[in-house]
């Protein structure tokens, strides 16, 4: 076996050192280290809301509240409870920390997140998520993976070296993140307990046997050896780094201060990966008082813990390098079941956070129909590879075209950043208008829109479940009015969305046919 192949295969796992009081999880050779270029010092903090985010009682669509009641009376937020934060968009009561990050202008809502051709298994959709695919994609690569392999070719050999002293990725927890799995092994590196950061420790060496395995575990000690290096560098960042802001007790909230923690003790890690988990409310999501319950306890450690996170990296002078984002899986179902949850979705909002964010909403509130299908899910707006290949391009400075190879062809800017150092990007938000009709239709529908100047229109009609069913364009529109005629004779009846993209905007429209 060759010793990359070893490596390789060990990095899935993390490795139990043989000594007691280890707070680090063991590190394969995956996880060296990185050098933060001279001209970006800039850190991404990625949280998993793990389970599926139920989005519609998260920020709940004001101007779709009576509908929206009306499909999951069981769960709603009663309006009078309800945080405002726009005119149109209200918070769960639970997320007042969010409010005060909107309010600061800290806050980029991006709505209707999701991916083509939904998958609502956990496992599928946590991997399509996490390596940066479309569904009917498999990779053994994340998609930071790639990106990290892309600007350190040969990873992990020659690592590490006088100029990498660092890791290049972080994950909280026993699990190193798929998000950071490169070609040859993973750049992410696992903290067990971010109260307790403690160094590795090989312990007494033991005579290996003089034949295959032994020479392999040698190797693997080795690897040992080298990890102690890294752990003592993010142990001295620890204790060199400070936290000034008061946090909840809890442990999403005792992540993020670590991290904090990190970063102001010169630590250089580029990625740091969180998980808060409990989102997949089948059952029991609210209580009798429905603003009381598991989810409004997961949803206001959420929003306590990055509100405190925000409000110290800015004590510490570092918020300006730092940007935050949530992502899960897939949303919930618009109707609510009868044991006061909901099921599986489709599309979801999504928030990034940090002092550079082009702060308000991108995306506009989901239609909720008079009368729900029971596998209706929220409509996609924009792609998740999109929002991935956007904070690519303007917080990591990588340009639209390794961004396609990264990710996707098919892949759609949107101004998520504004401000700070990030790269300028022409402003690419046109404004226009929609109409469709007849709705119902029969046969076929016509979408009427006009726009400001030329633009490349896409346009694609999809199922309540999520599945494209219909590409109707792909082209180069003039400034002006049109009208494009939608064929759908040989759908079923049913319900269908109609998504209509225009440069870096989208909008979407509810169709039904009879």
């Amino acid at each position: 076996m060759k010793r990359r192949s070893f490596l390789k295969n060990t990095s899935i796992f993390t490795l139990p050192t043989v000594l007691g009081g280890l707070n680090l999880a063991a590190m394969p050779s995956s996880l060296m280290s990185a050098m933060v270029s001279d001209d970006n010092d800039k850190v991404l903090v990625l949280i998993d809301l793990n389970g599926g985010n139920d989005g519609l009682n998260t920020f709940i669509p004001l101007d779709a509240y009576d509908n929206l009641a009306n499909a999951r009376a069981n769960v709603i937020i009663p309006q009078n409870k309800i945080i405002g934060m726009t005119n149109t968009i209200g918070l769960h009561p639970s997320m007042t920390g969010v409010k005060s990050l909107f309010d600061n202008g800290n806050l980029s809502l991006v709505q209707g997140v999701a991916y083509a051709n939904q998958n609502r298994s956990h496992f599928r959709s946590a991997d399509i998520w996490n390596t940066g695919v479309n569904a009917g994609e498999y990779k053994n690569t994340g998609w930071l993976g790639r990106y990290l392999d892309d600007q350190f070719p040969g990873y992990p050999d020659g690592y590490p070296n006088a100029e990498c002293t660092d890791p290049f990725a972080i994950t909280m927890g026993r699990s190193i993140s798929g998000t950071c799995q490169g070609v040859n092994s993973n750049f992410s590196m696992a903290i067990i307990d971010p109260n307790n950061i403690g160094g590795l420790n090989t312990g007494i060496e033991a005579a290996l046997p003089n034949d295959c395995y032994g020479r392999e575990l040698g190797f693997l000690v080795e690897t040992f050896k080298k990890t102690n290096a890294y752990a003592d560098r993010v142990v001295e960042a620890a204790e060199s780094g400070n936290s000034m802001m008061a946090y909840p007790d809890t442990d999403i909230s005792n992540q993020l201060k670590t991290v904090a923690k990190l970063i102001s003790g010169g630590l250089q890690t580029k990625v740091f990966v969180l998980r808060l988990g409990g989102f997949d409310t089948h059952a029991e999501q609210v209580e009798n008082d429905t603003t009381k319950g598991w989810h409004a306890n997961l949803l206001e450690q959420l929003s306590d813990a990055i509100y405190a996170f925000q409000e110290d990296l800015k004590m510490l002078g570092v918020n300006e390098r730092v940007l935050g984002m949530t992502f899960s899986e897939f949303g919930r179902k618009i109707i609510s079941n009868a044991g006061s949850g909901t099921d599986h979705g489709t599309a979801a909002p999504m928030m990034v956070f940090g002092s550079c964010v082009n702060a308000g909403v991108l995306g506009s509130n989901p239609e909720i129909g008079t009368n729900v299908g029971d596998e209706e899910g929220v409509a996609m707006q924009y792609d998740f590879k999109s929002v991935y290949g956007s904070i690519l391009m303007d917080w990591f400075e990588v340009e639209e075209d390794k961004v396609k190879a990264l990710l996707t062809d098919d892949f759609q800017y949107i101004p998520i950043i504004s401000g700070c150092s990030a790269v300028a990007t022409e402003e690419l938000v046109v404004q226009w208008e929609l109409k469709t009709f007849p709705n119902p239709f029969v046969d076929h529908f016509k979408v009427d829109l006009r726009l400001a100047k030329s633009m490349t229109l896409g346009i694609d009609l999809f199922d309540v479940m999520g599945k494209r069913v219909k590409t109707v364009t792909r082209q180069q529109f003039d400034r002006g009015a049109h009208r494009v005629p939608i064929e759908a004779s040989a759908l079923a009846a049913g319900i269908y969305f109609v998504r209509v993209q225009v440069g870096s905007t989208v909008k979407t429209a509810r169709m039904v046919k009879r």
